[in-house]
């Protein structure tokens, strides 16, 4: 199989939107999203506290060649995110220190791999956010073949170039570019409804006041 980028043109999200979407929790944006675009629960950050917020760029690698993965790295764009679909082989590190340095060297905004990785050691000390599934010390192989900038399923989501690639502690959130727009209106939304919920239940109001839940049926003892 060659190794093939295909060219694409998308819009760009300007600094403002993308500095407004750091803010966003992962489980807000999902809200926003009718609760979906949740990648599998196993890709966490490789470091704890890491956040990650950019534009994608798409990676799929034959299983166990990370090829595509040096490509992608070398070409994406300052603040992108790449993205790689691993064919669901997590018992090879796709990226390594090296991947991670280049990323870091470029100005990427990190990289998140449905997949492995290692050199957490070295991943830490780089400070750049790395998203996966685990680490394993057995290396990829080279040359097989892949593709860049296409549609891709990474953890359970299509993924364009261009969307929107949001991660924190909880996980990592897809928000497609066509309603990146629409979706950040309603996480700010959100999070002011959030921030008013906070106030009430310091307040000492409970979560049934709050949510406005049901009242329970009261079922007399027999």
């Amino acid at each position: 199989m060659a190794m093939q980028r295909y060219l694409v043109d998308y819009r760009r999200l300007s600094a403002d939107a993308l500095a407004k979407w750091s803010s966003v929790p992962s489980s807000v944006a999902s809200d926003a999203l009718n609760r979906c675009q949740s990648m599998d629960s196993r890709i966490k950050p490789m470091v704890p506290g890491m956040r990650i917020c950019g534009q994608a760029r798409t990676v799929v690698t034959m299983p166990g060649d990370n090829s595509m993965v040096h490509h992608a790295v070398s070409l994406a764009d300052p603040g992108d995110v790449v993205v790689v679909a691993g064919g669901g082989l997590d018992d090879v590190a796709l990226a390594g220190e090296w991947v991670v340095r280049c990323c870091k060297r470029r100005a990427l905004g990190g990289l998140v791999v449905d997949g492995s990785v290692r050199d957490l050691h070295e991943i830490r000390g780089l400070g750049l956010p790395v998203f996966a599934k685990g680490a394993v010390a057995r290396g990829p192989h080279k040359n097989f073949g892949g593709k860049m900038d296409v549609t891709a399923a990474i953890g359970g989501v299509p993924v364009n170039p261009g969307d929107l690639i949001l991660g924190d502690e909880d996980g990592v959130v897809v928000v497609p570019l066509a309603f990146a727009d629409a979706a950040l209106t309603q996480s700010l939304a959100l999070l002011e409804r959030e921030r008013k919920w906070t106030e009430q239940i310091e307040a000492g109001a409970t979560l049934v006041d709050v949510l406005g839940v049901p009242p329970l049926e009261i079922v007399p003892a027999e």
